[in-house]
């Protein structure tokens, strides 16, 4: 049936080395290397996790540091204008009468004193509109 000699399994089998004592187990420095090596896997997980969360709190302080700039470029723009609003509250107040030395003993109300024309007239139509816009928006962190 088969052409090839029928011989026992057993003698290919490769037999344990019976060099030292079969029942030690592995070598010391075998087991050392392996917990070395298991000590360095956790140290790694906990560095993963560390720099995933150092990695969140990286992107959210980006995000407060846009904000922080958004709102310096307004207070600067805002900053920026008023040496033309002083500008302009000064050459009203220049245009004024001023009153005689017995006028001004006279007046002294401020209610009387006559007041500059108005110099900024703000429409007041959106005004609802932007409060409730305001009102909408949710309240920043801080």
């Amino acid at each position: 049936m088969s052409s090839f000699p029928a011989r026992a399994l057993s003698s290919h089998i490769r037999q344990p080395s019976m060099s030292g004592n079969p029942n030690s187990g592995p070598p010391p420095a075998l087991v050392a290397r392996v917990n070395e090596k298991k000590a360095e896997l956790e140290n790694l997980k906990s560095l993963r996790e560390l720099s995933a969360a150092a990695a969140s709190q990286m992107e959210e302080l980006e995000q407060k540091l846009a904000t922080l700039s958004d709102g310096t470029e307004a207070i600067a723009l805002v900053m920026s204008n008023w040496h033309n609003v002083l500008r302009a509250i000064n050459m009203a107040s220049a245009k004024l009468p001023k009153p005689s030395p017995e006028e001004g003993q006279l007046a002294t109300d401020e209610v009387s004193a006559p007041l500059p024309q108005t110099l900024v007239r703000i429409p007041t139509e959106h005004a609802p509109a932007l409060q409730a816009h305001a009102e909408a928006a949710p309240p920043e962190e801080e």
